[in-house]
């Protein structure tokens, strides 16, 4: 890795956050600079679709702790 670009991430890395969270957003959109408007379109419609499913009571949400907490009982670390 060139020096400049670990100096840049270990400065990013000392930020806080929601910096962070900012600051990986724009470079993760920074590569998808060709959207395939029918994989976007899909999406919408699948949100759309996991919305209505929510708000007419067909499915239930997990709060995250939940989730996360079957996520750590069920995973596998391998070494």
């Amino acid at each position: 890795m060139e020096k400049a670009v670990e100096k840049i991430l270990t400065q990013a890395l000392q930020t806080k956050p929601k910096d962070r969270a900012f600051i990986a957003e724009r470079l993760i959109s920074s590569l998808d600079t060709e959207a395939d408007l029918n994989v976007e379109i899909a999406w919408q419609n699948e949100i759309s679709n996991r919305i209505k499913e929510v708000d007419n009571g067909i499915v239930d949400c997990l709060p995250w702790e939940v989730v996360r907490e079957r996520l750590r009982r069920n995973s596998v670390v391998t070494g």
